[in-house]
């Protein structure tokens, strides 16, 4: 497997790129590798980079994005941050990926058993981490709204990592001008999914792709 080239990258389209990691996370799940040689790569990818996705995940040092989705050098671009939340910064960093860099796809990765989110529901406050943490309120706010009470089970908090994706996605179209254009035209798509850290399976829970 070769790494993209300005020519490949331009083939891809948003589809075709949410393609690329499902089929990438079958191969994970089933112990196969597409074969790489990753120093060939270093020296393909010496001169610039032509990445195909953007993916905004977890810290947790099980939620490699590149080993879920069985992608080599210069294939994705890899944002982490615990909780995978968003802020001003990441969303500069993903309208570089795509306006400059050519990125066709944002995606969101959360996943089970998140400590970040488990912190959240339990209203953890520690140094920086607090507002970390803050800005997973309101997917806390939307889960205790249909009435689930128990923020401390297990359902609750999976449910709040679910829908953690889910706002996110919704956060980085409202809040960034350069990305809702080119969503409205055609030119990247976003999905939302979700890493079971048992299984090594990603749940792809929300799909925004224009025909």
């Amino acid at each position: 497997m070769k790494a993209h080239t300005l020519e490949t990258q331009a083939s891809v389209t948003p589809y075709k790129a949410l393609q690329f990691l499902k089929e990438g996370n079958k191969r994970f799940m089933n112990n196969l590798k597409v074969n790489r040689n990753l120093l060939e790569q270093v020296n393909d990818t010496k001169n610039g980079q032509w990445p195909f996705a953007i993916i905004l995940s977890c810290i947790d040092s099980r939620t490699s994005a590149e080993l879920i989705f069985d992608q080599g050098l210069g294939d994705v671009f890899s944002v982490r941050i615990a909780g995978n939340i968003l802020n001003d910064d990441i969303i500069g960093s993903m309208e570089f990926a795509c306006k400059v860099a050519g990125s066709k796809l944002v995606m969101v990765l959360g996943h089970s058993k998140c400590g970040a989110i488990k912190g959240a529901c339990a209203g953890v406050e520690l140094g920086n981490l607090t507002g970390l943490l803050a800005k997973i309120k309101p997917a806390i706010h939307e889960v205790s709204a249909k009435g689930a009470a128990d923020n401390s089970s297990t359902e609750f908090i999976e449910e709040v990592a679910h829908f953690n994706v889910i706002h996110t996605m919704d956060e980085i179209l409202k809040r960034s001008e350069v990305l809702n254009e080119m969503f409205n035209n055609g030119e990247i798509g976003f999905a939302g999914g979700y890493y079971d850290v048992e299984t090594g399976e990603v749940e792809f829970l929300k799909e925004l792709l224009h025909e």
